[in-house]
């Protein structure tokens, strides 16, 4: 899976990493839901680090799409309603992992 850090690049993934991604995911959508704007930035600040941290990442003249974008954890509870429809911010596994 192929994450993108906006404004950082793109990270390749493995899928414990997903996993992960996706249980984070939930807490921002959690926050979210609650209105809850420094309990959703700071799931989107660990979201981030766990992408940059544990991820690989791609040469900029690397052009594959994105599987999955994290925001700024600047994020507005606002901006967010537009990125947390569906299955959120990381897509879920196939296969239902």
């Amino acid at each position: 899976m192929i994450v993108r850090v906006m404004g950082e690049g793109q990270f390749r993934v493995d899928d414990a990493l997903a996993v992960r991604l996706n249980e984070l995911d939930d807490e921002v959508g959690r926050a979210f839901a609650a209105g809850d704007q420094a309990a959703m930035s700071s799931a989107l600040r660990r979201l981030a680090e766990a992408v940059r941290n544990e991820g690989t990442p791609l040469e900029v003249t690397d052009l594959t799409a994105s599987d999955a974008v994290v925001p700024p954890e600047d994020l507005s509870l606002d901006e967010a309603h537009e990125l947390l429809e569906g299955e959120g911010l990381i897509p879920d596994l196939p296969g239902g992992q």
